[in-house]
């Protein structure tokens, strides 16, 4: 692109709307406009300039406001759309029967909500690109302004010419019989204002506030950064967000850190004492009744050992710890937090079978409900197969009994019990409340 030179004598750069070096409007809109846009000092934008190659088309997309606004629009729609049922970090399924999850409880809105990746949407693929695209075009478009509005400031002159100053949104002439005692007492006013003065050749220039015009692009450097930290999340390895579920007594690995496993040794909740609660919550406490003042977890971390042999589980202790709401267990780089509780959670039942006629007992069984077995063998050769499980049991579709989820909030089995007597066996439909 050539320059454009100006009456001054001054080689400006292409698409420049202002000389640099006098202030006279160089495009026929500026010179036409009574009013001069001032936002970049009349400096050339790199969207105003280039519009030729692909490279060019792609950064002038990006670098528009209006674009802008419809990926935030984009993204804010999304957002909402996502919410409407619960993400996958809240569906208490495992990841094989999520798509029947939703098929069940929201029918053909859940499918298609699945299918098209809400259920999951932070994580999904489409909505990376949306936050991509908009952190790309945040950048282009700061870039596109902040660039000229650097040069412009950086290479600001004190003494315009006329058709500049006549074109600013406040202009006067006036007149004194002695122009350079007039021009010191404004400069030593305009420092007592605390403006940034200065003397060019009979001309003055007063700023103040000049760091207010770089607001926006301080946002914008913000809003980049958090979202590039959004887009780090999706780097596998970089960031780990996960939920485990731990009874007391029990030992699991941690998702995410297979070599590390932890035990919960013991769950306490303290409740504020009538006097406690009255100081504090007030009348509150005779609507909700008693208020939980803590609860925590107290766990011990264990490592697999090092150069151990497939299969083998012998591990070190870390460390005790007890974990409370915002005080979480940090080791490795990981941290666990007490996000939530259940009381009185179901985790086994214990079974009788008895032979109805003779009310004769062949021994108890104990059914672990997150893992129970499949054959459980009694006294006098007697045995229960298990040959149904549904730990949240929702009724009966098409001539089957569902579970609304792995949980075993409400469990349900199908038995065939047999014995020597009667080794065609019996099956039965066990339900709590139903049978």
């Amino acid at each position: 692109m050539s320059k454009i030179k100006c009456q001054c004598g001054h080689e400006n750069p292409f698409g420049i709307v202002l000389c640099e070096q006098c202030g006279r409007p160089m495009t026929e809109e500026a010179k036409k406009a009574d009013v001069v846009d001032m936002r970049y000092e009349g400096s050339a934008r790199r969207s105003q300039t280039y519009k030729r190659s692909i490279i060019d088309k792609i950064w002038n997309f990006f670098s528009s406001v209006k674009i802008g606004v419809s990926i935030i629009v984009a993204v804010l729609a999304t957002s909402a759309i996502g919410t409407l049922f619960p993400q996958k970090f809240y569906v208490p399924v495992r990841e094989e029967e999520m798509l029947a999850y939703y098929e069940r409880l929201y029918g053909f809105i859940g499918t298609l909500y699945y299918k098209l990746g809400f259920y999951d949407m932070y994580n999904s693929w489409w909505f990376k690109i949306l936050i991509g695209m908009l952190g790309t075009s945040i950048i282009i478009a700061s870039v596109d302004r902040v660039i000229p509005l650097y040069k412009s400031l950086k290479k600001q002159r004190t003494k315009r010419h006329t058709s500049f100053m006549k074109r600013q949104r406040v202009y006067g002439i006036g007149s004194s019989e002695n122009p350079d005692l007039a021009l010191t007492k404004a400069e030593e006013k305009l420092k007592e204002m605390k403006y940034n003065v200065k003397m060019e050749d009979g001309a003055i220039l007063a700023e103040k506030g000049r760091f207010s015009r770089w607001g926006p692009y301080v946002n914008h450097t913000g809003l980049i950064i958090f979202l590039f930290g959004i887009l780090l999340r999706g780097i596998p390895g970089f960031y780990v967000d996960e939920t485990m579920w731990i009874r007391e007594g029990e030992l699991r690995s941690i998702p995410g850190a297979p070599e590390f496993y932890l035990k919960s040794n013991d769950f306490s909740m303290e409740y504020y004492t009538k006097e406690e609660a009255s100081e504090v919550f007030g009348d509150a406490l005779d609507r909700v009744g008693t208020i939980v003042k803590n609860y925590q977890t107290d766990v011990t971390l264990y490592k697999l050992k090092e150069d151990l042999l497939p299969g083998s589980t012998d591990m070190d202790l870390v460390k005790d710890y007890s974990i409370i709401v915002n005080k979480p267990l940090k080791f490795d780089g990981y941290s666990i937090f007490q996000m939530d509780y259940r009381l009185n959670e179901l985790k086994s039942m214990t079974m009788q079978l008895v032979e109805k006629k003779t009310n004769k007992s062949f021994g108890e069984f104990t059914i672990d409900l997150d893992d129970p077995e499949g054959v459980y063998k009694l006294n006098d050769g007697a045995q229960v197969n298990l040959i149904g499980y549904y730990a949240d049991y929702d009724g009966v579709e098409n001539g089957e009994p569902v579970s609304k989820s792995p949980i075993p909030n409400n469990p349900a089995f199908i038995f065939d019990m047999k014995t020597l007597e009667k080794p065609q066996g019996e099956k039965s439909f066990v339900a709590i409340r139903q049978t």
